[in-house]
């Protein structure tokens, strides 16, 4: 079989000679042999383990995603994020350090974004306090040119 496993930056696995491999969605663990009949299933936050050729195991930990079988041989799991380790001891450790730089990230992205929308919201601000000081820009005043009071 062959795998490949994608997050929206980087391609995490690419391996050819797959034996089996061992994945989770909602239902449960399930297996994919070579000659697996072709399905997509949404995954869960799980850790995907696959043998290769040298009866090697691999592992990684996915955060959700899709898995995807076809022609009985290609599997592809796109996720959001993925972590790969060749112990699975290690894995842990390196999954909680991938999960607090994911956290510092998203918290300084949400800083940001505050940010920017709090100056958006003073520059309005301005733009609505001096309409009001000087009219409406491009409004026409009372009785002048193009006013409702004065003839041609």
């Amino acid at each position: 079989m062959r795998l490949r496993i994608t997050t929206p930056v980087a391609v995490v696995a690419e391996e050819d000679g797959i034996l089996y491999l061992r994945a989770e969605d909602s239902t449960g663990a399930f297996g994919i042999l070579p000659g697996h009949a072709d399905f997509v299933t949404a995954l869960a936050t799980s850790v995907v383990t696959w043998r290769d050729a040298g009866a090697r195991e691999h592992f990684v930990v996915v955060e959700g995603g899709v898995l995807m079988v076809r022609d009985g041989g290609n599997v592809e799991i796109a996720t959001r994020n993925a972590v790969r380790e060749q112990e699975l001891g290690q894995l842990g450790r390196k999954v909680l350090e991938e999960v607090r730089l994911s956290r510092e990230t998203e918290e300084a992205q949400r800083t940001t974004v505050h940010r920017l929308h709090l100056a958006t919201m003073r520059q309005i601000q301005k733009v609505l306090d001096v309409s009001r000081k000087t009219g409406w820009p491009g409004a026409a005043e009372p009785g002048g040119e193009g006013g409702e009071g004065g003839a041609p």
